[in-house]
């Protein structure tokens, strides 16, 4: 068996030992951010289907030919996104996990009315309240929340979020999940290849693993 699908079976075996109620609605997206076709093919051939970039232009490079042989293959947009790249995202993407801005939700409303095509959406959140880091503030996200669902129209399936990599990440997964249920979101997109298992306990349905997959980048 390759390594890859390997490092796949072994994450799910640990996700399987945790013995969640929600196992099987858990998703996990294989972020396959700067490897090659080569590494990726033979999961996709094993039969995984929830894959992750981090760039646009990148995505773009690799996956349009991969989905027309693969058509039931899903592509989350897991970074940052630029105002000038949104219109290229629905032609390759299916989720976006870094909503965190209305010029940007109003570019994606404008390109989704273009292409015919939703996107699944999460919105990110600034957890931690830390200033380096891209999210909406909590105090922020009710109100940016209703203007996405109910003037621009937006698919917003849950919240996603990046704990500050200081301390405990599961005080932040916790409260992520007592948020995203007062807003009745099913979806929450959180956990990596450090602290998905803490993530899987505090009720991720997306954990984002790339390199307990594919092995450290260059």
């Amino acid at each position: 068996m390759h390594k890859i699908i390997d490092n796949l079976e072994g994450i799910k075996n640990k996700l399987k030992q945790l013995k969640l109620e929600n196992y099987q609605n858990l998703k996990i997206i294989a972020v396959s951010k700067t490897f090659s076709l080569n590494s990726i093919l033979p999961l996709i051939e094993y039969g995984h289907d929830h894959f992750g970039e981090n760039k646009v232009q990148e995505a773009l490079e690799k996956w349009p030919k991969i989905k027309e042989s693969y058509p039931n293959l899903k592509l989350h947009m897991v970074g940052k996104i630029q105002s000038n790249k949104v219109k290229f995202l629905l032609p390759v993407f299916d989720y976006l996990h870094s909503l965190d801005n209305i010029k940007i939700a109003e570019k994606i409303s404008s390109e989704e009315k273009k292409n015919n095509k939703k996107l699944k959406i999460f919105i990110q959140i600034n957890i931690g309240n830390e200033p380096q880091k891209s999210g909406i503030n909590i105090k922020d996200l009710d109100e940016f929340y209703l203007t996405c669902v109910n003037e621009l129209n937006l698919n917003i399936v849950g919240l996603m979020c990046l704990p500050p990599s200081s301390s405990d990440p599961k005080k932040y997964f916790i409260s992520l999940n007592e948020i995203s249920q007062k807003l009745n979101l099913k979806e929450l997109s959180m956990g990596m290849s450090n602290d998905y298992l803490d993530a899987a306990q505090c009720g991720a349905t997306y954990l984002r693993i790339g390199s307990k997959i594919f092995g450290e980048r260059d």
